[in-house]
């Protein structure tokens, strides 16, 4: 089962638009490009974010082969593209908010 997308990420994604940028002071994961919420469930299907990690929901990616992914709880991880298993997810934010506080806007 797929977790959802946290009402943050909605409500983010509601006031400022999809973010395409980097995170302060060389914070994980570096380079962020933010998903429509509408492109979220046909690019989970086309990574099978479901076969390879599930428990994990990918919402965007930084560019150079790793996705940012949601867990159940909320919280944020980056997960390989290659190689990609729900044990080699490495935890950066609690959840989307603490993560778009690192944005430089």
């Amino acid at each position: 089962m797929s977790p959802p997308v946290p009402t943050q990420y909605i409500d983010y994604l509601s006031e400022h638009g999809v973010f395409e940028g980097f995170t302060r002071d060389g914070d994980e994961p570096g380079y962020v490009v933010l998903w429509p919420v509408d492109e979220i469930f046909q690019n989970n299907a086309d990574v099978e974010i479901g076969t390879y990690a599930p428990g994990f929901v990918a919402f965007a990616g930084n560019g150079g082969g790793e996705l940012l992914a949601f867990d159940l709880a909320g919280a944020v991880f980056m997960l390989p593209l290659i190689g990609m298993a729900s044990d080699t997810a490495i935890r950066i934010a609690d959840s989307f908010q603490e993560l778009a506080a690192r944005f430089d806007t």
